[in-house]
């Protein structure tokens, strides 16, 4: 994986294993006249699911907030240089583990901006422990089977559930730098053209990973979907929300459902248009001024 200049690797132990995160620690960010890291308000991103998620699809956006905030990224257990427990994943396995990091890593309730699937159990984890959170940033926040709809019975889902031909299509479809090229430019970017050879080789060295098919497999499998809109009324977190009007996987209309199923939390819902499911690797200026506008307007209501 690519950390940009002056992050470092650091990692907390979890109820599943090491789970490794990026910090700013070193320059251009730190000098002898810069604030010490450990003195500013934290801010965590939390990336997606996929074929070779990790943290680097926040790595174009963090560095922008690395001088004003502690930034903390982490590859979730399963993905990137995180320990790749042999499981069947399940949905409570990432709840418990975002709560468990921002417990060993934050020592007041903190801004989280999180992406797709992770930002769904985000919200969950937001309603379990609403003392860790200050406020939600979430792109395309989704579980895959809103509103009744069901994941789990689509062509995909059900031939990844035959046994030995999962992994031959995880190593043959999913794990190179074709199939991952090809996933990129016709199903998570809405421009092809935006996809670079860097992003490419970040997403295979993750996909590459010892064990890396169990959470991916376990992802497309729909072992971890579940209906969001049964719990984002119970969400009290002042939230702001930004969906790529091209996701493939869940429209925006799907997310407006969503947001207003509680606007008393979920302060803002803005559709971007020509973008796809993560708009923070297609238009990384634009996501950035938006995280900033909507960190300022969340967080100084829960200061007021």
């Amino acid at each position: 994986m690519i950390e940009p200049n002056g992050f470092k690797q650091h990692s907390v132990v979890t109820s599943l294993g090491r789970m490794v995160y990026y910090t700013a620690e070193e320059l251009p960010w730190w000098g002898t006249d810069a604030t010490e890291p450990k003195e500013l308000p934290t801010l965590v991103f939390l990336h997606g699911f996929g074929g070779g998620s990790s943290a680097y699809e926040w790595s174009k956006v963090y560095p922008a907030f690395a001088t004003e905030y502690r930034i903390l990224t982490p590859d979730l257990i399963g993905w990137g240089r995180s320990e790749h427990p042999e499981r069947n994943y399940q949905i409570n396995d990432y709840i418990s583990t975002i709560i468990e990091f921002l417990e060993k890593t934050c020592t007041e309730p903190t801004p989280v901006v999180a992406s797709s699937l992770t930002a769904a159990f985000t919200i969950r984890a937001a309603i379990a422990r609403p003392d860790l959170f200050k406020s939600l940033i979430l792109t395309t926040p989704a579980g895959l089977s809103d509103f009744g709809e069901d994941y789990t019975r689509s062509f995909f889902a059900q031939l990844i559930k035959t046994p030995v031909l999962d992994r031959i299509l995880y190593s043959t479809g999913v794990a190179t730098s074709g199939g991952i090229r090809n996933f990129l430019e016709n199903r998570q970017f809405a421009q092809s053209s935006r996809v670079y050879q860097e992003i490419v080789d970040a997403y295979l060295e993750s996909a590459q990973q010892p064990n890396a098919e169990y959470a991916a497999l376990s992802f497309v499998r729909g072992d971890l979907c579940f209906d969001l809109s049964l719990y984002v009324p119970q969400l009290t977190t002042p939230t702001a929300i930004i969906w790529g009007q091209k996701s493939e996987f869940t429209g925006p209309e799907i997310g407006k459902r969503l947001a207003d199923l509680n606007p008393q939390a979920i302060r803002v819902f803005q559709p971007l248009e020509d973008v796809g499911l993560t708009p923070q690797l297609e238009l990384p200026a634009v996501t950035i001024g938006l995280i900033r506008r909507y960190l300022k307007l969340l967080n100084s209501e829960t200061e007021g």
